[in-house]
């Protein structure tokens, strides 16, 4: 196979919030690309139901919104980042409004909720429980009225292409077909890595290719150790892990066990709005005691209408698996929702490769610390896609690199695709998320993580062999990934935020710095 070539002046991987906010900023700026690796609108963004925070209330400020991210964070987040976010996000909130984007609103004015470890009702959501959909629908809308702006979906990325130290451009698989992508700069906005793990939220392409490539072309990754996990995904037999909002427990959805009884201890004015984390191993302390496998969210106190009206995805969906949550209790249990680690990058989104940029849930500004405020994901997406798109047009401006020149005579840089493996990629992959959610999940240990390295070890050789589908090629991806997280989550010997061990419970010495993963480079603390 002779790989065909393409030379943009931007290309943009991934069409999510982080993507497209990135791309838009870029539209004026030169050619740019975005690759989407299913259909344009399949991404986490469009799964996200709860809503976006964002300080635009009367009794809200940034301030507090600070505060709130900080709290979160148990300790480890970057102020600046931090900052940038509350500070910019109701800006780039009201820009999405004047192109359209619709939030539910009370009469005339937004109408917003609370979800856990808020202090103030600052969550913006729309129809209910679609807000990632709208966010999605409004940036693809306004990506489509640019002319510089073109897609290549269901595009798979290989790998980047390097120039000595520099990134310019990617090597991509759409089809049967190899591209050789070159381009300026290069933004990665390919999201998160749920899928490692056998229960998550994420959909089916979250496999952590954006780290994966990011990591083989010798970038910084940190943090890889913290992964969020939602404390409230449907439990049945018969269904997905689908994820029940945070906002259900904000209007008064309440926790209990088996047997009736509330569980969770007291946090503010209200148990239930305890940070992610904490609920989480709240709710795998109570089905280990219980020796069941969930746990249950009760809404049928609240007014039927009322939930019909503010989740009407969530009701609908639920009454598929014939649970009505107006009139029952809903089964529920923990899944992996988002990883705070990524691609380390400054405030800017460059990362510590020249010419590569990220943003997204695939970066890692620190702006999460250990453990991300519930709805700062699609702010984060906004804010830092269009500084890490502004820093992308800037760079090249200084650029004297002759990327036309680079991609002559490329045609025949990559060849024929291999023969099929030998080895089962599905049962292999299978077995890796199971190890992952049974051995580097809501709880570790010393004992459990070091099995699921020595099992990840044992895997090393199938790095090693060909791939010729994009299979086998994520398979390479997630089982790159699952060993950062298990190293670094070896590497951290204590508990901090969503990076919880029962042989380290106290944060430990150097609990305020950072992990950092390189290729090559043994792991290390970081500031």
């Amino acid at each position: 196979m002779t790989p065909s070539v393409r030379t943009v002046d931007f290309l943009v991987i991934g069409g999510g919030v982080a993507g497209l906010r990135a791309a838009i900023e870029l539209a004026s700026k030169g050619s740019v690309l975005v690759l989407t690796k299913d259909k344009q609108t399949e991404s986490s963004t469009e799964y996200a139901q709860g809503g976006v925070a964002v300080a635009l209330s009367d009794e809200d400020e940034v301030g507090i919104h600070y505060e709130d991210t900080i709290k979160a964070g148990d300790g480890l987040c970057r102020e600046s980042a931090v900052k940038i976010l509350v500070e910019e996000g109701p800006g780039l909130i009201l820009e999405l409004i004047s192109w359209g984007a619709e939030f539910d609103r009370e009469g005339s004015k937004l109408s917003f909720t609370r979800e856990a470890a808020h202090s103030r009702k600052r969550i913006l959501h729309s129809r209910g429980d679609a807000t990632g959909k709208e966010i999605e629908r409004v940036l693809i809308h306004k990506a489509r009225t640019s002319p510089s702006i073109s897609r290549y979906d269901f595009a798979f990325t290989l790998d980047l292409i390097m120039d000595d130290d520099r990134c310019i451009g990617a090597t991509v698989l759409r089809g049967d077909s190899v591209i050789n992508i070159f381009a300026k700069a290069v933004v990665l906005a390919t999201g998160g890595a749920g899928q490692v793990y056998s229960r998550t939220t994420n959909p089916m392409i979250a496999t952590g290719d954006g780290i994966a490539i990011a990591y083989r072309a010798g970038a910084l990754i940190t943090d890889m150790e913290f992964i969020q996990f939602h404390p409230t995904t449907l439990y049945s037999p018969a269904a997905p892990p689908f994820l029940l909002s945070e906002a259900m427990r904000g209007e008064g959805a309440v926790l209990k066990n088996l047997s009736g009884e509330r569980f969770m201890p007291q946090y503010h004015d209200m148990a239930e709005l305890a940070p992610r984390d904490a609920v989480s191993r709240a709710i795998v302390s109570e089905i280990v005691k219980t020796d069941s496998k969930h746990v249950y969210l009760d809404l049928t106190h609240l007014d039927g209408d009322f939930i019909k009206k503010r989740f009407p995805v969530i009701y609908a969906t639920c009454l598929q698996y014939d649970i009505d949550i107006t009139e029952e209790p809903v089964p529920v249990s923990p899944a992996a929702h988002y990883i705070m680690g990524g691609v380390c990058t400054n405030i800017e989104g460059e990362t510590s490769i020249k010419g590569l940029f990220a943003a997204g849930e695939v970066a890692c500004t620190g702006v999460h610390g250990a453990n991300r405020l519930a709805s700062n994901s699609l702010l984060e997406g906004l804010v830092f896609g269009a500084r890490a798109g502004g820093k992308a047009a800037r760079y090249i401006e200084g650029e004297k690199t002759d990327i036309a020149g680079i991609s002559a005579g490329t045609e025949d840089a990559a060849g024929a695709l291999p023969p099929a493996s030998t080895f089962d990629v599905e049962k292999t992959r299978s077995t890796m998320r199971q190890f992952m959610w049974n051995k580097v999940g809501i709880i570790r240990c010393e004992e459990s993580l070091s099995l699921a390295k020595k099992w990840l070890d044992r895997k090393q050789f199938i790095m090693e062999m060909p791939s010729r589908n994009r299979r086998e090629f994520e398979l390479k991806n997630m089982l790159t990934v699952a060993h950062l997280i298990s190293e670094s989550a070896l590497f951290r010997k204590g508990s901090v935020g969503a990076h919880f061990r029962t042989d380290f419970r106290a944060k430990g010495e150097r609990w305020q710095k950072h992990t950092a993963c390189q290729k090559g480079r043994a792991l290390k603390w970081i500031d």
